[in-house]
């Protein structure tokens, strides 16, 4: 698996958008630089190849690569952000994916649906689960043409400290996934229930974002002291690596968040 990443060299909490980041809350620099380290070291010693997008300054999200797009069937599908304070990332990653020999499957205006990228749809077998409800537009995915013949499951999202989908769901394989059900509407719950195997997270764990993990075959990467879901995994054979997050976490995100699957 190949994936993008952005060193956290501008990271910190400029601003409010989501109700994790408080601006009096700092960031521990140093602490932020080794944990994201720590990342990196851990995907590349469970076999990720690991490409990296320059950081900007001006732009402390960057950091965040997994909402810069979605690799899809061969192409990028471009993200439009739905805050003003991450839309200015949108031409570096363009920029980047260009450079590195990528096709594009669309190319936002200004008046385009909001989506998210990565952070809003994951892929299980052939089945893209498709959040919706705080960043993403419901319209986006309905309106894509390139999307038409895919299976998607739409999975409304409720909670706003869950904002994007793949805070609160991750898939392990086709067949499985780990979740936090409250995320979700009923409605969705029930939907989503019907098209794959869930192991259930439990609060205080979803709270760490134990759902926001990577997966590199039967290799788990997510955030530490997430004991419950840690052992669920392992008693299905796979191999779990915790990594300190904490710094990332007071902006809303993990180990999920600070990567971006391009292929």
């Amino acid at each position: 698996m190949k994936i993008l990443m952005c060193r956290p060299e501008y990271y910190g909490i400029q601003y409010e958008i989501n109700p994790w980041m408080k601006v009096q809350q700092a960031i521990n620099y140093q602490q932020a630089v080794s944990q994201w380290e720590v990342l990196y070291q851990t995907l590349l010693s469970c076999g990720a190849a690991v490409d990296l997008i320059s950081p900007i300054k001006g732009w402390p999200d960057m950091v965040f690569t997994a909402n810069a797009g979605l690799f899809f069937q061969g192409k990028i599908i471009l993200s439009h952000f739905k805050h003003k304070e991450r839309q200015g990332e949108q031409p570096y990653f363009k920029a980047w994916f260009q450079d590195a020999g990528f096709e594009f499957w669309n190319d936002p205006t200004a008046s385009a649906p909001y989506f998210e990228g990565a952070g809003d749809a994951l892929a299980a077998g052939n089945k893209l689960f498709v959040g919706f409800g705080f960043r993403s537009d419901r319209y986006f995915y309905e309106q894509a043409a390139y999307l038409k013949n895919s299976e998607l499951i739409f999975c409304e999202l409720c909670d706003p400290y869950y904002y994007h989908i793949d805070t609160c769901f991750c898939p392990l394989n086709d067949k499985l996934a780990i979740w936090y059900p409250p995320a979700f509407t009923k409605k969705s719950q029930e939907h989503m229930f019907k098209e794959i195997e869930f192991i259930p997270v439990i609060e205080n764990e979803a709270k760490k974002f134990a759902c926001n993990a990577v997966v590199l075959d039967n290799h788990v990467v997510l955030p530490a002291n997430c004991p419950q879901i840690s052992s669920e995994l392992e008693k299905r054979g796979f191999i779990v690596h915790a990594c300190d997050m904490s710094e990332y976490l007071k902006a809303g995100g993990a180990c999920k968040c600070l990567t971006l699957r391009i292929d």
